[in-house]
């Protein structure tokens, strides 16, 4: 209850509050070198690290395999130490182990990342590593052999990693004895404007709809093709340096959740414990909607007004000094049009063609090639971001990022049958678990998505469980008590134990021939 009654005292006095250097801290904290790192020969290929705990380990108990997803594997040791995994290897004597993903962290096999040497990041060959490495892995210090096709092997994934288990379960379950895919983004689209529906649905509806209106004037204003007024807009925002609009639209909608980019954490870093949520989002919106701003972020509402037929542009003025407040600092070179560090201008091909490897151009490859989901605005009906933020705007990163090479160029757009061949939303597979949240903006790229066909029936076979009020696989997150979680994380956690308990018994009566 402090936090939210001291930010009511700086809104007051018309000052943003910003919280990113906090999260970073417990980000960094997460990524302590906690695990020793080992890996595993791809056939080859090149060296694809892991990292395992097997404090809790008794023999005869199984693995628990952590795909790694869009990042390295030291940032995924929480997992290991208060998350899911901890929770699984406590409950069944297991020993959990996390796989890097190829081309992350350390597992690349090339020096570079160039368009011919990120031929081999497709998802076919990285599920193709998952398997691979169930049948092969060594745990040093561990008697056992625990890739013996007997010992049952479990995965957790949650995201893209999610989807990556429920394909994994999908091409290779019988060497599996099951996974659970949370919040696994398994259906792929070109455009995905559904990013912002949960915000709309569950957020504050009143900073909701300052921002809906603030949207649809700044488009207006756009289309009306007043320079002058635009210009206006921008210098508001204390952006008057960026030529593009695009980048305009995209850095005021930073807090909101920007295409691809999240400087700042926004709805989806929400979280049910504060060991790992962010109240980013909050503070923006406390901001945008405070009712008793001073004079100089009141008067802000006004400034445009000429452009609106003398319409205040409600909270335009909070939003403003947020953005002033908290994100221009970022760009400490001050060269706001610029791709340096923390700046906004993002129209620079030689920047994007730069082959270092990389998470983040690892995963603009798989968005460009295979996956899309480009954040864009609705074509209809109400948006919290500008309506110029369509499909080309991405778009112009891939091209610029990957130019053609001798054996490899991407596609005009992402080849979505690559993604997609493995089911989408109707994806299922015998032990394959599918736990999503109802307010994750990822949603509808997942089995319960609104999009997808209704009802979904769980049954043991194929259970599935949608968590009403959870974000992005919050599941995924524990703080070494179960019973102390909040209900609703609570019952998930204790569904997934009763999930992969009967994955054990499938598991045990396959072996005995049943």
């Amino acid at each position: 209850m402090k936090i939210p009654t001291l930010f009511c005292v700086f809104a007051a006095l018309g000052s943003a509050t910003p919280a990113p250097s906090q999260w970073q801290n417990k980000r960094q904290s997460d990524a302590a070198p906690a695990y020793a790192a080992h890996t595993i020969d791809q056939p080859d290929t090149f060296k694809q690290r892991y990292f395992f705990d097997s404090s809790y380990y008794k023999p005869g108990g199984p693995v628990f395999l952590y795909i790694g997803g869009e990042t390295s594997g030291e940032s995924r040791f929480s997992n290991l130490q208060t998350g899911i995994i901890q929770i699984l290897m406590e409950k069944f004597n297991g020993l959990g182990v996390i796989l890097e993903n190829r081309y992350y962290g350390e597992s690349y096999p090339y020096n570079t990342s160039t368009t011919d040497e990120l031929r081999f990041l497709t998802t076919e060959q990285t599920i193709a590593d998952n398997a691979y490495f169930r049948q092969h892995a060594t745990f040093p210090g561990v008697n056992n052999s625990l890739s013996e096709p007997d010992v049952p092997w479990i995965m957790y994934g949650g995201s893209l990693a999610g989807a990556h288990t429920a394909f994994t379960m999908k091409t290779y379950n019988s060497i599996f004895a099951g996974g659970i895919g949370s919040s696994a983004t398994t259906q792929a689209l070109l455009e995905y404007p559904y990013w912002y529906d949960p915000i709309i649905k569950y957020g504050p509806s009143d900073c909701v709809s300052r921002i809906v209106n603030i949207v649809d004037k700044i488009d207006d204003l756009i289309q009306s093709g007043n320079q002058q007024g635009i210009e206006q807009l921008k210098d508001v925002f204390g952006l008057g340096a960026l030529k593009s609009l695009g980048d305009f639209a995209m850095t005021i909608a930073f807090p909101i959740g920007g295409p691809m980019n999240y400087p700042t954490n926004t709805w989806q870093e929400l979280n049910w414990s504060n060991l790992y949520g962010s109240e980013d989002f909050w503070h923006f919106c406390s901001n945008v909607t405070n009712i008793n701003p001073p004079e100089n972020i009141s008067s802000v509402d006004t400034a445009l007004a000429k452009y609106s037929n003398g319409e205040a542009w409600t909270g335009l003025g909070g939003y403003a000094d947020y953005v002033k407040k908290v994100l221009l600092p970022t760009c400490e070179s001050g060269r706001i049009d610029s791709t340096d560090a923390g700046c906004f201008g993002t129209q620079n091909q030689t920047f994007y063609a730069d082959p270092t490897n990389g998470a983040s151009r690892s995963y603009l490859y798989s968005t460009c090639a295979e996956s899309g989901a480009y954040q864009t605005a609705p074509k209809h009906g109400p948006s919290l971001i500008s309506r110029v933020l369509q499909i080309p705007y991405t778009q112009q990163w891939c091209t610029w990022a990957f130019p053609p090479g001798k054996y490899n160029s991407i596609p005009a757009t992402p080849q979505l049958h690559y993604y997609n061949k493995y089911g989408g939303w109707n994806l299922q597979a015998p032990n394959l678990a599918l736990i999503d949240g109802s307010t994750d903006v990822w949603l509808d790229l997942c089995y319960h998505s609104n999009l997808a066909p209704k009802p979904r029936i769980s049954s043991d076979k194929y259970p599935s469980y949608l968590i009403a009020g959870a974000g992005h696989h919050w599941d995924s997150y524990g703080i070494k008590n179960v019973s102390a979680e909040p209900a609703y994380i609570r019952e998930a956690h204790y569904w997934e134990e009763r999930t992969v308990s009967r994955f054990l018994e499938f598991w045990g009566d396959k072996k005995k021939g049943y």
